[in-house]
């Protein structure tokens, strides 16, 4: 297996334990992660300022920093809706990156960490290798 196949199938075991951790550990409805689901992708209102722009303020939302700060706050305050939203936000971003959507690169949305999205997998006016 590739790194990115080890990145990509590491995150769908992620996306699981997640998932799972709301209802059996904590006694959450398991519906919290996917009513909550669309709300990370906000992040990428940033593109309207452009790729850089973009990248940063979707890269803020979709790693693993911001679950793992509110799970930290849940363990100082006992608040349910901290943890609710650590596990969502985590799930969410476990979920994209099995599906390839990585963090973004400065220079197009479709170029991640795990490489390019899309049927071209590669940014308009470049050759994919071999072509």
């Amino acid at each position: 297996m590739t790194p990115v196949t080890w990145q990509r199938a590491e995150s769908v075991a992620l996306a699981a334990a997640f998932a799972l951790a709301g209802p059996v550990a904590f006694g959450y409805a398991w519906w919290w992660p996917l009513v909550l689901f669309l709300a990370f992708d906000l992040s990428a209102l940033g593109y309207v300022g452009g790729t850089r722009a973009g990248a940063t303020l979707y890269n803020a939302g979709h790693n693993y920093i911001g679950p793992v700060l509110a799970a930290g706050a849940f363990a100082l305050t006992s608040a349910d809706a901290l943890m609710i939203l650590a596990l969502a936000w985590g799930f969410h971003v476990a979920v994209d990156r099995g599906l390839g959507y990585g963090l973004k690169l400065p220079d197009d949305f479709q170029h991640t960490h795990l490489g390019w999205i899309g049927r071209a997998r590669t940014p308009a006016g470049e050759h994919a290798e071999g072509a």
